[in-house]
């Protein structure tokens, strides 16, 4: 599996915590839209895409299952992050 596409939109929202969304393209065949860039206590991650469910709940749509894919996907994603210019 390889990422090949990653697309960052980068904004500040004065009191948010959430710093922009990306879109990771994986073969050029697969594009997981939404992903959520956070600023944490020990600094920027990602939040896969989710949907709240009627308890109330917060459950992923798509998500890695192991770590070495989530910190593929997230390497890729604050790598373009760095990179993009904050959107007006």
């Amino acid at each position: 599996m390889k990422i090949t596409s990653v697309t960052v939109r980068k904004f500040e929202r004065e009191g948010n915590r959430m710093k922009g969304i990306a879109t990771v393209v994986v073969d050029d065949a697969f594009a997981i839209h939404d992903i959520r860039i956070i600023e944490g206590d020990n600094g920027l991650f990602i939040a896969m895409p989710s949907r709240k469910t009627a308890t109330g709940e917060y459950k992923d749509i798509a998500h890695p299952i192991n770590t070495d894919v989530r910190n593929m996907f997230q390497s890729a994603i604050l790598e373009e992050y760095n990179k993009a210019s904050v959107e007006e």
